[in-house]
């Protein structure tokens, strides 16, 4: 294939202005904008600007539902590995798997690979709207593998509320492709093909299946730290008390954002495997023109 360099420079000033706009409003760290840097020009650069602004799509909507009701859930800090400000981290934990797929995509255009990349975007999506929206429920939340009730902020656990947040998350992932085709067709007179309605469907299983499958590594292998200090479980290896906090469960190398990296992949497999059979009843042609 021939690398567009134009795409490429275009997606490293955008995803540069985009970077330093969210330092200024204290939504990424110094080290969050070399990744945002980073995934957004592979995605934009290798993908296309359909990827691109769907990566954005997520980005704003999950900084906005972060500082949504924020005082609120300052309570919940302790818990959590780290704080809205997302690091280098969680930047490459919610998007270098997109990034992978928007680069084996440019030298290898096969549908498919758009399909798992709409999953992936929708499945962090979804999760983090999950999280933000959550931990606001008024009703006490369930741990997924045994449906026993725990504290708010609990890993693993899952609430009504929450469930909504996440089939929500990937409808606004799918609902935005649909917008983006939508707006190709006028401009360029082409008629709308099943493979966009198709993947409204592609989207939200796809955020739902990575969403939930965070749920169940958070309630069974993700690493939990206790502070003997407080006396409280939590995400971190150093609680916010400054005490240095010891494993109970789980295992130390997977952390949140290795969960979060996992999850995206699930819910992009997931979502291929809706397309795929989507093209398999004939509800879609996955030959279709190439998605940039």
């Amino acid at each position: 294939m021939t690398i567009d360099l134009v795409q490429l420079l275009g997606g490293l000033l955008l995803s540069g202005l985009v970077g330093w706009a969210a330092y200024q409003r204290r939504a990424l760290t110094r080290n969050g904008v070399v990744g945002a840097v980073l995934v957004g020009t592979l995605i934009f650069g290798f993908g296309g600007w359909t990827w691109g602004l769907l990566l954005i799509a997520f980005f704003v909507s999950s900084t906005a539902l972060s500082r949504y009701r924020e005082m609120e859930k300052e309570g919940l800090t302790e818990k959590f590995a780290k704080g809205h400000q997302r690091d280098i981290g969680q930047v490459l934990a919610n998007g270098a798997w997109g990034a992978v797929l928007a680069v084996t995509y440019a030298f290898t255009p096969r549908p498919l690979l758009w399909a798992a990349f709409v999953g992936a975007m929708a499945s962090v999506t979804a999760d983090t709207w999950a999280t933000e929206l959550g931990v606001l429920s008024r009703g006490q939340p369930r741990l997924i593998t045994t449906g026993e009730p725990v504290p708010v902020g609990t890993s693993g656990a899952v609430s009504v509320l929450g469930t909504a947040a996440t089939v929500t998350g990937g409808l606004f992932i799918s609902l935005a492709i649909f917008l983006l085709h939508e707006l190709d067709s006028l401009a360029t007179g082409n008629r709308l093909r099943w493979i966009d309605l198709w993947m409204v469907a592609v989207g939200v299983v796809g955020g739902l299946a990575g969403s939930l499958f965070d749920s169940l590594l958070g309630a069974t292998v993700q690493g939990i730290y206790y502070c003997d200090r407080c006396a409280k479980e939590t995400e971190k290896t150093r609680h916010v008390c400054g005490q240095v906090t010891r494993l109970v469960r789980g295992h130390r190398w997977l952390s949140n954002d290795m969960v979060n990296l996992l999850s995206s992949i699930v819910g992009s497999v997931v979502a291929a495997a809706v397309a795929w059979f989507g093209w398999q009843a004939g509800c879609i042609s996955l030959l279709g023109q190439r998605v940039r």
